[in-house]
């Protein structure tokens, strides 16, 4: 399908036509060779509550981002290179049905489906792009994921302590090595992953301690020995725990208001060919 569908006018199109939904706040999505395979909407499991995104699946790459205007405006684009995903089959929750996790070495982070028919179609695909992308490059599939961050409303005391419960006052913060939930005095450490992030992020006091050790281990093994290996993988940016953004809200009052927003009874996917 990908080498039918290359250099096509029909590929073009579609390919210039999500660009123009994601606007100036999109990176160029054209490349030759690469091939718009599929598209819809999934409820992708953030933070503070599940919320509607509109994902693009590539030859190459998944792209994902906020829905402003139904079928017509997106923003906060997140770019993910499919050599670096790993998926995993997640069972329901009375919550969420039909859900899969979508693991990378930056970010992990689990979506759910309309129904079993999507889900089933989603992961067919995933797979079979992220298996001819990497018999085409060479590269191993990936091993060291990012952990999903556990949503706010799963726990209401620490994780970690056990003792501290949250509040209006007392925040909830996020482990980037673990994904639990924790309160301020058991995550005050922030420890550099360069695999993240170029800046120091916020760790639990059992993460920071662990990666500590693992970093002098790394050190006595490797001093003096090591080169820097850099990766063959186009750079991307990284995302945050909540896709960036504020909230889907505050994103949509720059837009007028007799216009028809998203609402969360649609959904739909397409697969081209």
């Amino acid at each position: 399908m990908v080498e039918h569908l290359a250099n096509t006018e029909i590929n073009s199109q579609r390919i210039a036509a999500v660009e123009n939904c994601f606007g100036a706040s999109g990176q160029p999505l054209a490349l030759p060779g690469r091939v718009l395979l599929g598209e819809g909407i999934l409820t992708k499991e953030c933070r503070k509550k599940p919320k509607p995104r509109i994902f693009f699946l590539f030859n190459d790459i998944l792209v994902y981002g906020s829905i402003i205007i139904n079928k017509r405006k997106y923003n906060s684009q997140h770019i993910i290179p499919l050599e670096d995903v790993t998926l995993e089959t997640l069972p329901d929750t009375l919550q969420m049905k039909n859900r899969w996790m979508i693991k990378t070495s930056k970010k992990s982070f689990v979506v759910s489906a309309a129904s079993l028919t999507e889900r089933k179609e989603w992961l067919s695909h995933l797979e079979e792009c992220i298996r001819h992308l990497l018999s085409t490059t060479g590269r191993q599939p990936c091993r060291e994921h990012a952990a999903p961050w556990i949503p706010d409303k799963a726990t209401d005391i620490c994780m970690r302590c056990t003792q501290t419960k949250f509040s209006t006052l007392t925040r909830r913060h996020h482990c980037r090595k673990c994904g639990f939930v924790v309160c301020a005095d058991c995550s005050r450490q922030r420890f550099l992953m360069p695999r993240l992030s170029p800046k120091p992020l916020r760790v639990c006091n059992l993460c920071y301690r662990q990666l500590q050790a693992e970093q002098k281990k790394e050190a006595a093994a490797d001093r003096g020995q090591t080169e820097p290996i850099h990766s063959a993988m186009q750079s991307y940016e990284p995302s945050s725990g909540d896709d960036s953004d504020k909230s889907d809200d505050e994103r949509a009052e720059q837009w007028p208001a007799d216009t028809e927003f998203y609402t969360s009874q649609v959904s739909w996917s397409s697969f081209h060919s």
